[in-house]
């Protein structure tokens, strides 16, 4: 069990023209479970990571553990003070497989190698993925890397834990039951648990306490009395009942005819015939690992599959790989492996200049990024914005290009419902403009569903539409 202290910490990326965050003093309470939350861009995610040491202190006595500084704290010792769990688990896996993902963990704790296998089985069993633990990262959904490396951190049984965006790639049940395990590390291990979110719906009744991040970029405990509120924007997420009508006429933008896919030795989707259609708005849910971005994969060629997929009547299989590339457009679940130059003006313009419409005139652009709130950051590096920024970011670009369909997955991930809310209308405005066709896979539907016209569901192998017809 640990406390943490910050010590009016302040912290400047180098070159920034203001501090990240300023003047912070706070106390961590042993053994409680925290929420921090605040709009994207705030520094949530630099403050986890001044807290595991992974960015410099100017001042050493601004974090402390116990009353020890943090930088005193050896760097084996302090793994076993502190773990996080980064926003994005691809940039923390080091290994192949699941097993020896934590194979590699133990070991640089230092953990005796007859007891890894029991501690290993332990920690899968907790976050329940079990059945993973052979499979390669490469081959996992989005879900299931956040999933293992929460069992990472529980292997490593640091006392404190620290969690990013711990479930923007998870669906709902794998989400609620992994909070439930959080609360067991908490109840039961004593573990001290600071969790950064933007989704806040289910944490008013298991969290001990609630900070947010200010305008003044501090960060200040939300109190009892000020909680109903934060929380309320979140009490009418959709529920599992919601229901958008099933398609019963329209123009095909792809058809599927005995469509099969496979993830390695895992069947994903049986054979299956199925039409989607053009300018409207389709949304596909399921649960983690069911196949949903391996289907986006096999409908732009980036992954085989059995069976025809056809485009506007032609086998996709028999067109030109650059002229389709134009017509149907993937939007990655992770935005950075969506970018290819160094600053937000450079993407912007290679986005302009390859763009098949021209709806995004310059003025347009403009007007997108301020209701985006990333405005002014032309010649800022990419990679120094927030997730949540690059995530914006990402799918302006991808409207620009203005393909006639695009295919997002999670396009919500690591934002705000500030954030999504100016993202649906911005949606919304360019769609009824250029007639583009949309689908979306989303676990998170707060604040998305203005935007939907249909939904197919993707689970134990079958991809149907769920719904009910148009009621006269």
């Amino acid at each position: 069990m640990a406390t943490i202290a910050l010590n009016n910490l302040t912290f400047t990326y180098p070159q920034a023209v203001a501090p990240t965050l300023q003047h912070v003093s706070l106390t961590f309470t042993s053994g409680h479970f925290t929420l921090l939350t605040g709009p994207s861009g705030t520094g949530k995610s630099t403050l986890l990571k001044l807290m595991t040491g992974l960015l410099p202190l100017d001042d050493p006595a601004a974090i402390q553990y116990d009353q020890v500084n943090l930088s005193a704290i050896d760097q084996t010792d302090r793994a076993a003070k502190v773990a996080m769990l980064f926003q994005n688990p691809n940039q923390q896996f080091a290994m192949d497989t699941v097993e020896n993902e934590l194979v590699f963990a133990l070991e640089n704790r230092q953990v005796d190698p007859t007891q890894m296998a029991a501690r290993i089985t332990a920690a899968l069993d907790f976050v329940g993925i079990s059945a993973l633990r052979q499979r390669k990262l490469l081959h996992l959904s989005g879900g299931e890397k956040q999933k293992v490396a929460l069992a990472v951190i529980v292997a490593m049984d640091s006392d404190v834990i620290l969690l990013d965006e711990p479930f923007a790639s998870v669906d709902p049940t794998a989400r609620a039951s992994l909070l439930r395990r959080l609360v067991q590390l908490r109840d039961k291990a004593g573990k001290t648990i600071i969790l950064a979110d933007h989704d806040l719906t289910d944490y008013q009744a298991l969290v001990d306490d609630v900070v947010k991040v200010t305008p003044a970029r501090n960060i200040v405990p939300v109190t009892v009395a000020q909680r109903p509120a934060l929380f309320q924007a979140f009490e009418q997420r959709v529920s599992t009942t919601t229901t958008w009508p099933q398609p019963t006429s329209g123009q095909p933008a792809f058809k599927l005819h005995q469509l099969a896919l496979t993830q390695g030795q895992h069947q994903l989707l049986q054979p299956t015939d199925l039409t989607l259609f053009q300018q409207h708005v389709t949304l596909i849910t399921g649960p983690n690992g069911s196949g949903k971005s391996t289907f986006f994969e096999a409908l732009v060629r980036l992954h085989a599959y059995q069976g025809r997929i056809s485009y506007a009547g032609q086998d996709i299989q028999r067109l030109k790989r650059r002229a389709y590339a134009r017509q149907v457009a993937l939007l990655f679940q992770d935005a950075e492996t969506q970018f290819l130059n160094i600053t937000v003006q450079e993407e912007l313009a290679q986005s302009q200049k390859h763009a098949a419409g021209t709806y995004f005139t310059t003025a347009r652009i403009q007007q997108a990024l301020a209701q985006l709130n990333l405005a002014g950051r032309d010649e800022q590096v990419i990679y120094t914005l927030s997730e949540g920024q690059k995530k914006k970011l990402q799918i302006l670009l991808m409207l620009i290009m203005q393909p006639p369909v695009l295919l997002m997955d999670e396009p919500l991930k690591g934002l705000d419902l500030a954030s999504i809310n100016a993202l649906v209308q911005l949606l919304q405005t360019t769609l009824a403009a250029t007639q583009q066709t949309l689908v979306i896979i989303s676990h998170q539907l707060t604040g998305l569903t203005p935007l939907i016209d249909y939904h197919l569901h993707f689970d134990q192998q079958q991809l149907r539409y769920q719904g009910v017809p148009h009621e006269s």
